[in-house]
């Protein structure tokens, strides 16, 4: 409107189409990847209730990895989107290993899946807290690259460590409880 009269712009190129575009695929690729891992889960395990504990701890530790991202100032952009994709597959880990462990307890004998988690939980809180810290390990010195490119490895390196904290958290609290209240002794019959 404060052009002169004639003089006229156009868009060359609009990169926000790209990235909107980026952004769906990318959030449709998270869809897919958290109904490819529950599917899976279904598949091995067999057991519905073994498949709730995942649906609630993955979203957890997810929603939780966004509430640190806006604490610390990063937005929802291409890297963090593509680090909770692949955050995804490295979340439910955790929540694997406790959930099969206490199907192990319950099918040697354990009565009581509460008892079961309690004693699975002293026996393998030690691998989770170390594998946990080995991941972040692993992620947390692509977050020291200087530069513009530093900035966005930051970004992405940041967001994987406290995703993979959080599913350690979750996998130390979370799962064990909801282990404890949905999962029961298998019902061998009475041959």
């Amino acid at each position: 409107k404060s052009f002169p009269a004639g003089v006229k712009f156009v868009y060359l190129v609009d990169i926000n189409q790209f990235l909107d575009a980026s952004i769906s695929k990318v959030l449709h690729t998270l869809v897919e990847c958290f109904l490819l891992v529950f599917l899976v889960i279904f598949l091995f395990l067999q057991d519905f209730r073994s498949t709730i504990i995942h649906g609630v701890s993955v979203p957890v530790a997810i929603v939780g990895t966004f509430f640190f991202l806006n604490l610390f100032g990063f937005s929802i952009n291409m890297l963090t989107l593509f680090a909770l994709v692949l955050a995804i597959g490295i979340v439910v880990d955790d929540a694997i290993v406790v959930v099969e462990a206490v199907h192990v307890k319950l099918e040697s004998g354990y009565k009581s899946s509460h008892k079961a988690a309690i004693d699975e939980m002293s026996e393998i809180s030690g691998a989770i807290v170390s594998i946990t810290l080995i991941m972040v390990a692993v992620f947390i010195p692509v977050t020291f690259v200087t530069g513009s490119a530093g900035v966005f490895y930051k970004q992405f390196g940041i967001t994987l460590a406290i995703a993979i904290m959080i599913a350690a958290i979750n996998a130390l609290t979370l799962c064990p409880a909801l282990a404890a209240m949905f999962l029961s002794p298998p019902d061998h019959g009475k041959d």
